[in-house]
């Protein structure tokens, strides 16, 4: 075929790629806009993805890979983890003046009343961890979590608040937390992604831009899969494509990739031949990955799932489990529907039923199979909840909760941190810390450092600064790893 006189489409339909294939591509990466960075991420013959820039850890790992459990919507923290009975005595009165002298929210008034915990709690397990009866479950592995009842945000609404958790900025086009980790560090993961992202419960208001690349290089980029089938569409040859034939394509476009790539010398150029040759990898080591046979009943029960339980938040818990077990970096799980400006109470119960099992069986599963001890699970949302209750005739809403950045509730286990504690207090209505503050950009560095990384030099120079997760602040929360 003479090149120069062939479309796109054709020179495409002659290498046996068709739309399906470039349409993975993009999942797995995106082109870089521009490539300005003195920071390069080296390569390993056998893993590309098995190191980063930092050619060595700062200081000795503790961990290999996170599993990040994010609760989209922002649970309430009230109702769930942060037990307050002066709640219950105020009841219906308005919430002192002095409490909360120059707060604002979303949809209710300052002065609105005050509600009390839906829910009885009870203490559980050795370290006596208070929890609400809706997480019957967690409450059964309550020695291997450490809570943390005083973390706060600088952002009160949903979109800016998650892409704030998982990015470091409120901002769309900074890198996702797993993407720092695989450009730092790399992926034990040869033939999968090294930061998956996997979703359930509804929309996310943060959207994509909570698994984005940024200004990193493409293959960092989250990649997004499903629970069941193939992880992404379109990962499977269509019919009269072998093996061989695919390897023959690809390698066509290898090298035409690699001679662009000589001539400009663009990042996203290599970033697109990388993408492939994942893509490449993926075909066969897909179908091993979503083949739950060999899980026992009894494992299947554990997590509260069936092998025919697609898209469920227990089967994606059971779906990271095995991502961990394959060197997968970073696994996110989004689980929506949190946002329970009114009737906060159905709400919750909706929600823990559908998360509370699959949580305590990750954290259970990873310990009898020796591997919680290197990993870190982390579950929490991106703002908490008032103490006072939300109620509008117009909006159709009674006995809910607004938004609340001052103070909400997170929780991890595993990971070389000390379990079994409570960290953190709340003031007698849940409204400010007043013991132990922890930032978003704390619980960010107290990630990286399990992981053997300062946050404060994991860099990438991009627009002529450097630029971290962590931004200008952040510090290791020293009673989780200390």
């Amino acid at each position: 075929m003479n090149l120069k006189q062939s479309t796109r489409r054709q020179l495409f339909q002659s290498c046996g790629i068709g739309l399906g294939k470039l349409s993975l591509a993009s999942l797995l990466a995106s082109d870089l806009a521009s490539a300005a960075s003195s920071d390069s991420a080296s390569s390993d013959t056998a893993n590309p993805q098995a190191s980063g820039p930092l050619g060595g850890l700062h200081y000795p790992a503790k961990i290999k890979r996170v599993i990040y459990l994010f609760m989209a919507g922002a649970p309430s923290q009230l109702d769930l983890f942060d037990h307050k009975p002066k709640l219950t005595e105020l009841e219906g009165k308005p919430i002192p003046p002095s409490v909360i002298a120059g707060q604002r929210y979303a949809f209710i008034q300052s002065n609105a009343a005050v509600l009390s915990p839906r829910f009885k709690f009870q203490r559980h397990g050795d370290c006596g961890a208070e929890l609400a009866e809706t997480l019957p479950h967690l409450a059964g592995v309550a020695d291997d979590l450490a809570i943390i009842r005083s973390v706060h945000t600088d952002q009160f609404n949903h979109a800016p608040a998650q892409i704030f958790v998982n990015t470091g900025s409120p901002i769309p086009g900074r890198p996702a937390m797993g993407s720092w980790l695989t450009y730092g560090i790399g992926s034990e993961a040869a033939d999968l992604p090294g930061f998956v992202v996997l979703k359930s419960g509804g929309n996310l208001s943060g959207g994509a831009a909570m698994w984005s690349n940024g200004f990193l290089p493409g293959q960092h980029q989250g990649v997004p899969f499903r629970s069941s089938g193939d992880p992404i569409l379109h990962v499977a040859n269509p019919d009269g494509i072998s093996r061989q034939t695919q390897r023959a394509s690809l390698d066509l476009l290898t090298n035409l990739n690699q001679r662009r790539f000589d001539a400009l010398h663009l990042g996203g150029i290599q970033s697109r031949i990388e993408s492939y040759e994942m893509a490449y990898r993926m075909q066969a080591r897909a179908p091993e990955l979503m083949d739950f046979s060999g899980e026992s009943e009894d494992t299947l029960a554990m997590y509260g799932s069936s092998r025919d339980d697609a898209g469920s938040f227990a089967k994606n818990c059971l779906l990271a489990r095995r991502l961990a077990e394959r060197g997968v970096r970073f696994i996110q799980l989004y689980h929506a529907g949190w946002d329970h400006h009114s009737n906060v109470e159905a709400g919750l119960k909706t929600q823990c039923k559908q998360v509370d099992q699959g949580c305590a069986a990750l954290v259970k599963d990873l310990k009898q199979r020796g591997m919680l001890d290197e990993t870190l699970v982390v579950w929490g949302g991106e703002f908490g909840r008032t103490p006072m209750v939300e109620s509008s005739a117009a909006l159709g809403r009674s006995l809910g909760r607004d938004h609340h950045p001052q103070a909400f509730t997170m929780w991890m286990a595993g990971g070389g941190i000390r379990s079994g504690q409570t960290i953190g207090k709340t003031d007698d209505l849940g409204f400010h810390p007043v013991e132990d503050a922890v930032h978003v950009h704390d619980i960010q560095a107290t990630i990286l450092h399990q992981l053997g990384i300062d946050h404060e030099r994991l860099t990438f120079t991009y627009a002529g600064r450097p630029f971290r997760l962590t931004d200008v602040h952040g510090q290791v929360i020293k009673k989780l790893v200390g």
